[in-house]
């Protein structure tokens, strides 16, 4: 090589100024032929001869594979020659996670033969058999009814009309309605000497000794103005026969009280509407007996009158003569007046009850509170539900 010939340029080595070097390319990625950008870049780059012409297009013969020319001393094409191939022949780059959405894709495909999921066993239908034979089961849970309401219900109805009865019967031996009795127009005087004054000081204590704890004494220590007993020894027996009848109706009375509360406060958290029920046909029950008791004593109150003695007394103990201080103090019209308030406070408060009570539409659609049947109602129709439930994944299991 003589000193005039043309020294070949030597290739811009300073790789910071251009990335796209060919000495970066085992960084770029390969394209889908698997040819790297450089040898991209060197088939599409124009062939430089020596002489400093450029060759445009080599010619490349038919059915030959064409040579790469590569500048002389190695040096490749401009750099906007080596871009502008690079764009041309680089492809899409596939996304980061193509293969796994494709692998997901192809399973959610073929899911239809993979095995179901544990919930699947839940749509899983038993037999027609099963199913009527379930419902059949539930309706028979849904109409038990429970036992203890009812029962309640029916104790409330009993208890009730005692109970006015005996509450009216307290109202009359008290001071206030002797009074009012003796101070009545009509009310019959005492043909052997009391007044009014002397009727009311010793019928006072008569009344109060059927309520009081006191003995036979609280009676039989009375005297008149003339210094002889107010009552006979056989009055002041049958007042103490009288006492011991009063004070058990009263504590009889002080029971069911008690156990009415009860019960309604058992049927206000357990039964709806039981409360009404309950009372509605005590009410009933009260009317009946009150009519048929008012009917006997119209028809006979001398008859009604002896045969209530025979009940609670034995005979011979409750007859007196027209002189004795019981029959001054207390004669028979005494008598008919108090039968007479006694069944006009019961029939009345037994009607208020039944009107209030009366079963009407608007009552019947009230439901404050779900009752005690309705509870176990919806428990045993939770308990089939669930054992349906149970059976239904284990015959899917199977």
């Amino acid at each position: 090589m003589s000193d005039k010939s043309p020294k070949p340029q030597e290739p811009d080595t300073d790789v910071h100024e251009d990335p796209n070097e060919p000495a970066f390319d085992w960084m770029k990625p390969k394209t889908s032929s698997g040819a790297s950008p450089a040898a991209t870049e060197a088939k599409a780059a124009p062939t430089t001869t020596t002489s400093g012409t450029v060759d445009p297009a080599p010619a490349v013969a038919t059915g030959a594979t064409p040579a790469t020319a590569t500048p002389a001393g190695g040096q490749p094409g401009s750099r906007a020659d080596r871009k502008a191939a690079e764009a041309a022949d680089a492809e899409p780059e596939p996304p980061l996670f193509a293969d796994t959405l494709a692998d997901t894709a192809s399973e959610k495909e073929s899911s239809h033969y993979s095995e179901p999921l544990p919930t699947s066993a839940l749509q899983v239908r038993p037999p027609e058999e099963e199913v009527a034979r379930r419902n059949a089961e539930r309706e028979q849970a849904a109409k038990v009814k429970p036992i203890g309401p009812r029962v309640f219900q029916v104790l409330l109805a009993v208890f009730y009309p005692v109970i006015l009865l005996v509450l009216a019967v307290r109202a009359v031996t008290s001071p206030l309605f002797l009074w009012v009795e003796y101070n009545r127009p009509g009310f019959p005087g005492d043909g052997y000497g009391f007044s009014t004054d002397d009727r009311m000081t010793y019928g006072s204590y008569a009344v109060d000794y059927l309520s009081n704890w006191a003995g036979p004494r609280y009676l039989g220590g009375l005297v008149n103005q003339d210094g002889t007993k107010l009552f006979q020894d056989s009055e002041v027996a049958h007042m103490a026969d009288v006492k011991l009848v009063i004070l058990s109706s009263f504590a009889a009375g002080l029971l069911l009280i008690i156990l009415s509360i009860i019960a309604i406060l058992y049927l206000r958290k357990r039964s709806n509407g039981g409360i009404r029920r309950g009372l509605f046909a005590g009410s009933i029950v009260t009317l009946v007996i009150i009519i048929g008791l008012a009917v006997l004593a119209a028809l006979s109150w001398e008859q009604f009158f002896t045969e209530f003695h025979r009940i609670f007394f034995a005979n011979g103990t409750w007859t007196f003569s027209l002189e004795d201080t019981l029959i001054r103090l207390f004669p028979g019209q005494f008598w008919i007046d108090a039968g007479i308030v006694i069944g006009a406070l019961v029939f009345l408060v037994a009607t208020v009850t039944f009107i209030f009570t009366w079963p009407t539409k608007r009552r019947r659609s009230l439901t404050p509170a779900p009752s005690a049947e309705e509870d176990q109602e919806s428990d045993a129709e939770a308990a089939v539900e669930a054992d349906d439930l149970s059976k239904e994944r284990t015959d899917a299991h199977r």
